[in-house]
């Protein structure tokens, strides 16, 4: 038989990849739906008093949980796993965590979840971060109705130590060469057992042989609920609109300027936001966003603080497109009376291009526009499919597109979360791209031209210089 020689990367699941228990997600989701009997979610409760205490393992609670699911379906937990993973844990995946997964792909290594969850909690997320291998607690089930009971042992502790080295055995993975990234206390004689041990977010067991043994200890804060600090700084961030807003109105009062009203509006919410918020700017090819104006710039989107990103570096000058949902947010319907925000409504075509024909007057006018040409907030690393709305406008105003690629606005805030976190967002400003020459015909190539450099450069990035956000431009 030939020798180990693979490398390969295990990844525990609840509380590793994921900010908190999976498990507790469905146990909402069921009481939710009232589809938990009483007798049951005693039992339940009761169950999770007990392991908090002390009194029973983890394999004993998994155990007792398993059992709940007597007499369910298999093929409707699957469906329901499939739907809180697109409401909820998607969003819950850590995305240094997804990015350490990408680091191993991208390097070769044989990549594998092992964790005591069940298949229905886990498998979306395996498929979401690229992993074909899954080593997790099977349910049993007879004609496709489970029977309450494992179907082979409970991946917790030894059992998961022994389902990694048979899966390395198999696999020719040698264990010396490999990583393994948890945080349990449990996982201590299988973190001993490879060569790169990798503990993240690790509780007190954990911690103390991590220092022991000078493990590396990885902590992550940017996912799961937002702590006191944070949640502070938000609110004050958003009460500080109400004096920025009356300051606006003052100015526009004063000195009979639109313009100069809104321009004091953006660059100064903004400045506050991100201050407030802790979020710093590494910025590169700053350059381009003073080459020409007025211009289109565009962004790949993630959440709702990314366009606070791109307004803090357009700084003046500029409007936006938004989606109608937002115009029923009183800041932004606020914002709206002293800088042009354009309301589309992606499902309505015709209106949309009737809702974008002021914003491409105002580019005529020197005033700059903000898109976001996917439209929505994609999930996940990728680059979404680009709409031509951002790319006509600037045909017809004969103006530039400026690409505002942003890494890693997930890291201070999840694509569904209203509180911004602490962080270091890297954006790469790329040169600005004419469409004098592009017609109709060709449109769709073009578009997916430019698209294609938002995926390129997330691929390579470019050189950053690590800098605070760019003082304002006069002129």
């Amino acid at each position: 038989m030939p020798s180990a020689s693979r490398t390969a990367a295990f990844f525990d699941y609840d509380g590793t990849l994921i900010a908190g228990y999976s498990i507790l997600t469905f146990l909402k989701e069921r009481v939710r739906r009232r589809d938990l009997a009483p007798a049951g979610l005693l039992r339940t409760t009761v169950s999770l008093a007990q392991s908090a205490l002390g009194q029973i393992d983890s394999r004993e609670l998994i155990s007792r949980g398993i059992h709940e699911w007597s007499g369910r379906r298999l093929a409707d937990l699957e469906t329901l796993g499939e739907h809180l993973f697109e409401r909820e844990l998607r969003d819950r995946i850590y995305p240094e965590m997804r990015a350490r997964v990408a680091e191993h792909l991208r390097q070769g290594h044989l990549v594998a979840i092992a964790t005591s969850a069940a298949p229905f909690q886990v498998e979306s997320v395996a498929r979401e971060l690229g992993i074909e291998h899954v080593l997790c607690t099977r349910l049993e089930t007879r004609d496709g109705v489970l029977t309450g009971k494992s179907s082979g042992p409970v991946l917790w502790g030894r059992a998961k130590a022994d389902a990694v080295g048979e899966f390395a055995r198999r696999h020719r993975v040698d264990l010396r060469r490999s990583y393994f990234y948890a945080d349990g206390d449990e996982e201590i004689a299988l973190m001993k057992a490879v060569g790169h041990p990798r503990p993240v977010n690790p509780r007190p067991l954990l911690a103390e042989s991590a220092a022991r043994e000078g493990w590396p200890v990885q902590r992550f804060t940017s996912r799961g609920m937002p702590g006191p600090d944070a949640r502070l700084r938000s609110a004050l961030a958003t009460a500080s609109a109400v004096p920025v807003l009356l300051g606006a109105l003052a100015m526009r009062a004063l000195t009979g300027s639109k313009r100069e009203a809104a321009n004091f509006l953006a660059s100064t919410l903004t400045e506050i936001s991100l201050g407030l918020g802790k979020v710093r700017l590494n910025v590169t090819g700053e350059e381009h966003l003073w080459a020409v104006r007025p211009a289109v710039f565009i962004w790949n989107h993630r959440n709702i603080f990314d366009a606070q990103i791109v307004g803090r570096l357009v700084q003046r000058d500029f409007g936006a497109v938004a989606g109608k949902d937002l115009q029923s947010s009183p800041l932004v319907a606020a914002a709206a009376r002293f800088m042009h925000i354009a309301f589309v409504d992606p499902d309505d075509s015709r209106a949309a291009v009737a809702a974008l024909e002021p914003a491409t007057r105002l580019l005529g006018e020197g005033i700059s526009m903000l898109v976001a040409p996917e439209g929505t907030r994609v999930a996940g690393g990728g680059i979404g499919a680009f709409r031509k709305d951002a790319f006509r406008m600037a045909m017809t105003a004969k103006v530039p597109v400026v690409p505002i690629v942003i890494r890693n606005a997930d890291d201070i805030g999840s694509r569904s979360s209203g509180t911004m976190r602490p962080g270091t967002v890297d954006v790469a400003v790329l040169p600005p791209v004419r469409v004098d020459d592009w017609t109709l015909r060709d449109l769709d190539r073009r578009v997916e031209g430019v698209r294609q450099q938002f995926v390129e450069t997330l691929e390579r990035w470019p050189g950053i210089v690590d800098r605070r956000v760019p003082r304002r431009k006069r002129r």
